[in-house]
Formats: C-alpha cells, structure tokens, sequence
C-alpha cells in the first residue's frame, strides 16, 4: 500500500532508485532534508542492526547523503577513513579518525552515513548510522512480525526481510513510558491490527480522528514493552485483546 497524504501519493520505483521520499529544500538559506520521512540514529549493534547492515552497500557520497549531516561536515563525507588511508584528512595523530562514511540500503533505496569516532589510542572505536525511515513497505511486501529492540524499532516481511519501522518525521516512536512516543507507536500499531496488517503506512491513525487502542497504548507504555521482541499479527491481537 502506497503512502498517502492530502496531497501527495507516493509509490515504490525501483528503477529511479529511491522509495518514498520526499526532500525539502530551500536553496536560498541552504537548507535540505527530509520532508516527510523520519530519521534513525543508530549506535547500539543489535542482532536487528548486523542483520540491517549486512546489506548496506558502500557508494560514493550523494546529495541525499548530504540531507543527513550539517553543512559544514559535508566536505567530510568524501574523505576516506584512517583504516583505508592514514593520511586522510579525517585522520587525527595517525591512528585516530573522525570520519563519515555513506551506504546505500539497497531495498529501499535511502541514504545511510556512518560517522566513525576512533581516539589515536584505540581504546574508543564507534559507529554511529544515520538514515531516513521509509514511509511504508514496497507494493510486494507484505507484513510479518513487528520488532521492538529498545530505542530500536523493525518490521519483518513474509520474505524475511527487516526493515526499520515505517516512521513519519516529527513523530518518533517509543515504548515503556507515558509520552509522545509511546502513544505513536500504539497508533501504528492499531492501525496495523485493525487492518490485518495490511496497512503499514507510516501516519495511518493521524489520517482519522480514532485514539489508538487503549489496551494497546498501555501494554506499549508498560515496561512489558521495553525488551527485544517480535510480535506477529496475532501476538499483536491478543495484547489487543488483553492477553
């Protein structure tokens, strides 16, 4: 199902290379990013997250890259990291390094950068991923699992593939407290229930006037939600229906 918007109606083509996304620009005061989208920041590695990067492709740093960090660290997306180049402008005492590195995802077309923080000493070697959410799932992909990993949130298709939970900007998702966050989440997923899992569009709720579930909304604020799982649909029923 294509994401859908009062005034916008966006589908998955492969061949353009890009999946539900729509930039903002304004050229005149230099800014661009994502208009639509969410975006992920990622530095815990998860099981979820080496299965994610395990497809991740290296490629030469794009203008949607560049969407992903300020304006002064742009130049930095096109230098190599110290592991690949000592004397690489992103190199600190000729071991540490500050670089940025940019990744496709593949299957969904969206930008990914790396941010590589190693102190000369070693003793610190971090990497931190930057990218956007898609704003639903592909025509051909159909819902299978939901998965909630700490400030990590998933969602599995029926062919096996994980994707990062479909997730509109300004409206981050959350579990195990009374907030924002949490209250998304369970519009996402009553959403999802309601439809049979058929509608995994990010937004879906906000395009009614429906509350989320209350049974869902406070099974996702408990703690019973702050742990790694995967939900099927009918996991998701039963805590629907108070099981």
């Amino acid at each position: 199902m294509s994401y859908q918007s009062r005034d916008l109606n966006l589908a998955y083509e492969p061949a353009k290379g890009w999946a539900h996304f729509v930039l903002y620009t304004e050229p005149r005061h230099g800014v661009a990013h994502g208009a639509l989208n969410g975006t992920a920041s990622i530095e815990q590695v998860t099981p979820y997250v080496r299965e994610w990067l395990g497809r991740l492709q290296r490629c030469e740093p794009n203008a949607l890259h560049t969407t992903l960090v300020p304006n002064d660290k742009i130049p930095d997306l096109f230098h190599p990291c110290v592991y690949d180049d000592k004397d690489s402008p992103s190199a600190v005492g000729g071991s540490g390094c500050i670089c940025h590195q940019t990744f496709l995802d593949p299957e969904f077309g969206l930008p990914v950068v790396a941010e590589h923080y190693r102190t000369v000493s070693g003793n610190i070697d971090t990497w931190k991923y930057l990218t956007y959410t898609p704003l639903d799932l592909r025509p051909q992909d159909s819902f299978a699992s939901l998965v909630l990993a700490g400030d990590q949130f998933w969602v599995r298709t029926t062919s096996g593939l994980l994707a990062l939970l479909p997730e509109e900007h300004g409206h981050g998702y959350g579990v195990g407290y009374n907030g924002g966050g949490p209250y998304e989440l369970a519009g996402y997923i009553s959403r999802l229930v309601e439809s049979g899992g058929k509608d995994t569009a990010a937004g879906g709720l906000r395009r009614s006037d429906d509350a989320p579930d209350p049974r869902i909304l406070a099974w996702v604020s408990s703690q019973a939600a702050d742990r790694p799982q995967e939900l099927t649909l009918e996991g998701l029923k039963r805590i629907q229906q108070g099981g």
